[in-house]
């Protein structure tokens, strides 16, 4: 199904555009468009989103995506930030189809029964209408739960975090009313500081879009009309493209900070402890196109981002920190990489990027910035990254603690997000050497499955924890 109806779609400038697909005994392979300018949640800071102007692009371009696949008949289903992708100039790019379905054919419509999604962006009435141990459901209109996970999506843009861990109404064990029952019991009018932290323009948006009763929702139509919607904006053209990738990229790359006076353990969920209780389990057993995997399988997808890796037996011994007089290879290798940037009191994109930038992505790239430097050799730094995550609740497993000679670590990471979702990857350490001789250790935290948001979260709080080991560029 997800072939065909890929390929059903056509091209679009804001959906992933199908090419081919094959099959052999072992595989069934599908070739599609590369989104040369990685995760778009990627660069979107947590805790903080982005700025209403850029936040109003991306959201024009996913009503113009889902609109078009609507009007084809196809329900994506899946709306979330894994699924949002850019191109090399940043523009939005819609992907997997795996829970996409054909809602209306030749006029006729049906309803969806299938459980799917993610339980912050997930629609109320796909928990409750769906087929789920054994019982059919009573069907849902897979085009208006898009349309909510849609308002789910341009909150995240907006506030950094998600509304509510899922749409399901509950009390904690004081009585407190979860984050979702406050939303309905308020009329989308929560007592809440994200809420208060929006734009007032875009309130009445959100609460028309996330509406619970299907029949009143807002309709795409009305989403377009809305005051909000079509509102001018200095980064898009006529034809809602992005008309400025180079301010909007720097805009969104100095956004990228981390604090080290922030508090780890404060927690940036607000939700009570009802927000994490299963009702009939629903929220747990929801279908995903991308299963959680087994970490194992993840070292294919992270390499050393410097060719100079060096042998276990060119390693020194006075690593433990980095010299006061480093030499210009290193000094400008560390100006010039993004991901030391976030960790400057005032971030700023490097002067050789800006000078050289023609394209969004020359700005931000591709891959997720949640790394860090550090001059710290591997058996001082590993097993001060793994107190840190015991500290945070993080179970580790048994890794061997390397010595001072290796060059190379893995530690395997499985763990529920602030909103109770499962999260995995790998934090990868490697030691880098540089044309001065100058030992770094990068230390990558490698997504195998989860939200971008949350697990940019959990790589600033270990990050924070770990910050006597942390380059920083201002020392």
């Amino acid at each position: 199904m997800e072939i065909s109806l890929h390929k059903h779609l056509g091209f679009h400038k804001n959906i992933v555009e199908f090419f081919d697909h094959g099959d052999d005994p072992a595989w069934v392979w599908i070739a599609m468009e590369l989104a040369e300018g990685g995760d778009l949640f990627d660069k979107i800071e947590a805790d903080a989103g982005v700025a209403e102007d850029i936040a109003h692009v991306y959201f024009t371009q996913l009503v113009s995506a889902i609109g078009y696949m609507h009007a084809k008949g196809v329900a994506h289903r899946d709306i979330k930030p894994e699924n949002v992708l850019l191109s090399a100039d940043g523009e939005l790019k819609i992907a997997d189809f795996g829970m996409a379905t054909l809602f209306e054919y030749h006029g006729k419509r049906k309803l969806a029964t299938t459980l799917c999604g993610s339980p912050p962006y997930v629609a109320p009435e796909v928990l409750s209408r769906s087929t789920q141990s054994g019982t059919k459901g009573s069907g849902y209109a897979a085009d208006m739960a898009d349309i909510w996970s849609c308002g789910v999506v341009l909150f995240v843009l907006l506030a950094g975090n998600t509304p509510w861990s899922r749409p399901v109404e509950g009390r904690d064990e004081y009585g407190r009313l979860n984050e979702y029952s406050e939303y309905v019991s308020s009329n989308g009018r929560p007592d809440d500081e994200l809420w208060d932290a929006l734009p007032l323009d875009v309130l009445s948006l959100l609460r028309g879009m996330m509406r619970v009763d299907v029949d009143t929702r807002f309709s795409l139509e009305e989403i377009r009309r809305h005051p909000w919607f079509t509102r001018p904006n200095k980064f898009m053209d006529q034809k809602g493209r992005v008309s400025d990738p180079i301010t909007m990229a720097t805009n969104m790359f100095e956004a990228l900070h981390v604090s080290f006076d922030a508090d780890p353990f404060s927690g940036t969920q607000r939700s009570t402890q009802s927000d994490k209780m299963d009702v009939d389990q629903s929220a747990a057993k929801l279908a995903s196109t991308q299963p959680e995997l087994p970490t194992e399988d993840m070292l294919f997808d992270w390499a050393p981002s410097r060719k100079f890796v060096v042998a276990s037996t060119q390693i020194g011994s006075g690593l433990a920190g980095l010299p006061a007089t480093q030499s210009m290879s290193t000094s400008n290798f560390l100006a010039d990489e993004p991901s030391t940037q976030q960790f400057s009191a005032t971030p700023s994109v490097p002067m050789s990027r800006t000078q050289m930038a023609r394209r969004f992505r020359d700005i931000l790239p591709a891959e997720s910035l949640t790394k860090f430097y550090s001059g710290w050799t591997l058996n001082l730094l590993v097993p001060h990254v793994l107190e840190s995550l015991h500290r945070l609740g993080v179970p580790t497993p048994n890794t061997a603690r390397p010595t001072a000679q290796d060059s190379q670590c893995m530690v395997k990471v499985k763990a529920q997000d602030s909103r109770g979702c499962p999260m995995s990857g790998n934090i990868a350490f490697s030691i880098e050497s540089y044309g001065d001789g100058l030992l770094l250790a990068e230390v990558n935290f490698v997504k195998a499955s989860g939200d971008p948001l949350e697990w940019r979260r959990f790589f600033k709080r270990v990050a924070v924890l770990c910050q006597e080991a942390v380059f920083k560029p201002e020392y």
